[in-house]
């Protein structure tokens, strides 16, 4: 569960990507109304997201896996539940919560990362270390990262993710959010893409032995990979922000959940896609509804 946030993960994400841009001059890099590959991207024609579509509902028909509605109202949840608002239909929540009824349930579970202050729940050669032996945290929450590079250390961090998983379909959630796939792009030298795909099959393989339908978690630059990394669907924190909605409608069509924190985000999103994929605003602490700083909005 997420909570006093500054900023949102993929904000951090994209300033650590200018960061190696800056040192690394021969990255590419995206400029307004340039296709790129660093994920800029047009919107998809409407024969290709009909197409992405459809291959996306016929790969979630051969696990026996139900995806969300498409171009639906949603919200997002992650920071405490509550009553949706009129006309939801999709809910997004912690998978310590129980879902909402007569909803589709999306179950959310840090996968890559141990919440903040529960490093302890975890043994700690499952923590990632730097060279000098210390734990290394994504700072901008302060939760410390697991160990993906070894395929013994997968297998047992997915056990307990696994764990979760069980208890999202149990409490009839219809589909599960692994956050923090893009773990590796914030530490480039202690972790790999490869590492990341192999973890992220594990989890697949089990929610969709469980009836789950799973979500890739931003990481535009994998998208293209999603079928054999056996994800459904795609839930795109700030994609009209960094001009990446493209890049997910491409591999999933209309399956596509994006989360905007401004609104200059949202105005892009609702412009570019609003018409076809399912589109919210929250507040960058996705506090419930009655606190402080709550905020959502749609198109």
């Amino acid at each position: 569960m997420r909570a006093h946030r500054v900023l949102s993960r993929r904000s951090l994400t994209m300033s650590a990507a200018a960061a190696l841009a800056v040192v690394t001059p021969l990255v590419a890099c995206s400029t307004a109304g340039a296709s790129t590959t660093a994920g800029a991207a047009a919107p998809t024609s409407a024969s290709t997201a009909a197409a992405s579509t459809s291959a996306a509902s016929t790969s979630a028909a051969s696990t026996g896996v139900t995806l969300p509605p498409v171009h639906a109202g949603f919200d997002y949840q992650i920071g405490g539940a509550y009553k949706p608002p009129a006309g939801v239909k999709v809910v997004s929540r912690d998978h310590s919560a129980s879902p909402a009824a007569g909803l589709y349930n999306i179950c959310y579970v840090n996968a890559f990362q141990a919440q903040e202050g529960a490093e302890g729940d975890w043994d700690s050669d499952l923590l990632l270390r730097d060279a000098n032996g210390k734990v290394v945290y994504d700072d901008g929450w302060d939760e410390a990262v697991l160990d993906i590079r070894t395929a013994a250390k997968r297998k047992r961090i997915a056990a307990k993710v696994d764990g979760w998983i069980d208890s999202c379909a149990s409490k009839g959630f219809q589909a599960v959010e692994p956050d923090n796939f893009d773990t590796f792009t914030r530490f480039p030298k202690l972790l790999t893409s490869n590492e990341a795909e192999a973890f992220i099959k594990l989890l697949s393989d089990h929610a969709h032995a469980k009836g789950l339908a799973i979500a890739q978690k931003n990481t535009s630059e994998l998208a293209g990979d999603h079928a054999s990394n056996g994800l459904d669907f795609a839930v795109a924190e700030e994609c009209g922000r960094y001009d990446e909605c493209g890049v997910y409608t491409s591999a999933y069509g209309d399956h596509v959940i994006a989360i905007e924190y401004t609104a200059s985000g949202l105005k892009k999103t609702c412009s570019g896609y609003g018409d076809r994929i399912s589109v919210v605003r929250r507040d960058v602490d996705v506090s419930p509804i009655g606190s402080d700083g709550y905020l959502r909005q749609t198109c």
